[in-house]
């Protein structure tokens, strides 16, 4: 009888050790997320900044700086409900606006220039893999909850499920053509 009773007590600290273990990585999974998201929250501003920055500096023509600053002050203003598609409209309004290499040297050839498309090819290079570590981040922690474990002893406690970021991120091609 005493020897049933220590094996049951064997498994349940063995079972409690592993659940722990559970619970632990899923808080270095959601804290993955929040340091993910930060780092993407800061690429994304960077991007937005350094576009705004080379719209108002009088180096591309009315049209494209009006075009560029729009999208960028929206992309920096939009609540995070709207956030995913102000920044799509960004990399959007990116892609028209220097679509053509020529507008590249434009802007390269200008007094600054140089700094500022060195500066912005970096920003569009640095928010799609931002975006992919979030998102690698959110779908490592949507695999743990989906497990029976997780849910039935509520091991996520009161953490909200995880929303991966999803957005067009593409850059443009003749700034990327350019640095490569």
């Amino acid at each position: 009888m005493t020897a049933t009773l220590i094996w049951i007590l064997v498994a349940l600290v063995a079972i409690g050790l592993y659940l722990s273990w559970t619970a632990g990585r899923l808080d270095r999974l959601h804290a993955r997320i929040d340091a993910a998201r930060a780092a993407l929250d800061a690429q994304l501003l960077r991007r937005a900044s350094v576009a705004q920055e080379l719209a108002t500096s009088g180096v591309l023509d009315p049209a494209a700086s009006i075009v560029l600053y729009e999208a960028a002050h929206a992309a920096r203003q939009a609540e995070e409900e709207q956030r995913e598609v102000a920044e799509s409209e960004l990399s959007q309004a990116l892609r028209a606006v220097f679509a053509e290499p020529q507008q590249v040297e434009a802007v390269r050839e200008a007094p600054g220039g140089e700094e500022a498309a060195r500066e912005l090819t970096e920003a569009v290079r640095r928010v799609p893999m931002a975006r992919r570590f979030h998102n690698d981040a959110v779908r490592a922690a949507r695999a743990l909850r989906r497990h029976r474990k997780v849910r039935w002893f509520r091991l996520a406690g009161h953490a909200p499920f995880p929303l991966a970021f999803e957005m067009d991120d593409e850059p443009p091609a003749a700034l990327v053509d350019r640095a490569a």
